[in-house]
């Protein structure tokens, strides 16, 4: 979906037209958040609230974001920044990537409006007690549709100068549990630098570690557990004999009830997406021995081909 729509370079007239998304007034984004009192994130600045649940006039019920750098002052490079950052967030058209509807510009902030995820992120999904655990099923599909996510922001959008850290708590769940990345960033507005072949260095060096995160991502889906600092997780599916120890790895919240082929398939997926992670970052540095398109078909191809042996 999308593919090179990126070409050309972008630009903004006097008008500054966004014609994807709509421009909320300062006045309706404090609406729509109760006074920006329905805090969904408290991330920022001694614990000042980043992101707010918003329900707007015309029935629109979406996640209200303050936008990075928008208490730095209103210079014209900032407000070009911010512009042009809007232009490309809004030509993101896929299915699992959080859709950005809007944008509201006051004296001393910025707010991006997106889609709201009722289920919120993953992580808490799998780690709140409070929680329906997810089911087998919806967590095999979170990690498909979480690869073409990341196939789609890496090598369908031409050129790709958009980035994400892949971790469960970037990864949202609407209200029927379809998994959607947030937090997308734009790492360079000028689509001319982002042809170079310094800039695509760069860009191979990010999927190398984009890989490494999507691995550890997997692990967490399959066990149940945080990753934590330490990399256990890492280490245990690099261990040789990790095949023999697979079944007693897996979630207890799961109750038993998998398909142990499928669980096979992603835990071999999950080992060679870490096996070069060996970068002091802990970020895969080491370069990849397997890219995120690979993943993509082999885990569909694995799902199909199950599919139809349960029809039949």
């Amino acid at each position: 979906m999308g593919g090179g729509c990126l070409r050309r370079r972008l630009c903004l007239g006097g008008t500054r037209t966004l014609p994807f998304v709509r421009r909320f007034t300062p006045r309706e984004v404090e609406a729509a958040t109760k006074g920006f009192t329905a805090v969904l994130e408290a991330g920022g600045p001694r614990g000042t609230a980043t992101a707010y649940r918003a329900r707007f006039a015309g029935g629109l019920v979406a996640t209200v974001r303050r936008a990075a750098g928008s208490r730095e002052g209103d210079s014209s490079s900032s407000k070009a920044a911010f512009y042009l950052e809007l232009q490309l967030l809004a030509r993101l058209n896929h299915r699992h990537v959080v859709r950005l509807r809007g944008f509201a510009e006051g004296h001393h902030a910025r707010f991006l409006v997106f889609d709201h995820m009722e289920n919120r992120s993953l992580k808490e999904c799998l780690h709140d007690p409070l929680r329906t655990p997810l089911d087998w099923r919806t967590r095999l599909q979170v990690a498909i549709d979480i690869a073409a996510a990341l196939e789609y922001l890496y090598y369908f959008c031409d050129p790709p100068v958009f980035h994400v850290s892949v971790n469960s708590g970037n990864v949202l769940m609407d209200s029927n549990f379809v998994a959607k990345l947030s937090d997308v960033t734009v790492i360079s507005h000028d689509i001319k630098l982002a042809t170079t072949e310094s800039f695509q260095d760069q860009v191979e060096q990010r999927r190398a570690a984009l890989v490494f995160q999507y691995g550890v991502l997997v692990l967490e889906l399959v066990t149940g557990q945080s990753p934590g600092g330490d990399g256990e997780l890492v280490q245990w599916v690099q261990e040789p004999g990790f095949a023999g120890s697979m079944h007693r790895m897996v979630d207890a919240d799961l109750g038993g009830v998998y398909d142990a082929r499928e669980l096979r398939d992603l835990v071999i997926v999950a080992r060679l997406c870490t096996r070069h992670g060996g970068g002091g970052d802990g970020d895969g540095g080491g370069g990849a021995v397997i890219s995120i398109p690979q993943i993509v078909r082999y885990l569909q191809g694995k799902v199909e081909r199950l599919g139809g042996e349960a029809r039949c």
